[in-house]
């Protein structure tokens, strides 16, 4: 037990601080029932924090607040991982990524082709949302984050100024990318997401 414990800790020690994880990323130190106890050792001598039933991190530390929250999209990539699941982040929380929007969202939700799940940590709530193939289907990728980002945004409200924070975020791969994924976003959008992979802008 105590050697499987060892070997815990140094895999969560070389992943580095800002890591989150669950039991299914140490199945093949052990079984179940000595990762979920070497867990809850390290839990409760607080070298680990638990954020949720399954669910822990390998807190980051500033320097004068302490444990700082966890990142989200590590958050996202442990549930995936742990269930064999694609996500997709999407609205509000999509926006922010890109920087088309500065407020990061209470609530994020991610897209995924799993089951629905909702997980409270702190004073924020992650849902997974249970999305169709066609729409999972850019899953993984910046054009998935652009795509679910502009609907957030919505036809009535989108402008110039989007496009261009997009021009300048998204480099030579992620528009070539998102051309050819242009065809997985609303008719409305696509005249945009070509504007945004232009080689060259207006009247250059």
């Amino acid at each position: 037990m105590k050697h499987i414990e060892k070997m815990m800790a140094a895999r969560i020690r070389g992943r580095g601080r800002g890591w989150c994880f669950t039991p299914a990323d140490f199945a093949d130190l052990g079984g179940d029932g000595a990762v979920w106890t070497a867990l809850h050792r390290q839990a409760r001598r607080k070298a680990i924090r638990r954020l949720a039933q399954g669910l822990y991190d390998f807190p980051r530390i500033h320097p004068r607040l302490g444990q700082m929250a966890p990142d989200p999209d590590a958050i996202a990539r442990a549930l995936s991982r742990s269930r064999a699941i694609r996500m997709q982040p999407s609205g509000a929380f999509a926006a922010n990524l890109l920087g088309l929007s500065e407020q990061v969202p209470a609530r994020i939700v991610y897209l995924t082709d799993g089951i629905s799940r909702r997980v409270k940590i702190g004073g924020r709530e992650i849902i997974l949302k249970r999305a169709t193939p066609r729409t999972m289907a850019t899953a993984g990728r910046t054009s998935g984050i652009v795509i679910q980002a502009l609907r957030f945004v919505g036809k009535d409200r989108l402008t110039s100024r989007h496009v261009g924070i997009l021009r300048k975020k998204l480099d030579t791969k992620d528009k070539q990318c998102l051309t050819k994924d242009r065809i997985r976003a609303p008719a409305w959008m696509r005249p945009y997401l070509l504007e945004i992979c232009r080689r060259t802008p207006p009247n250059a």
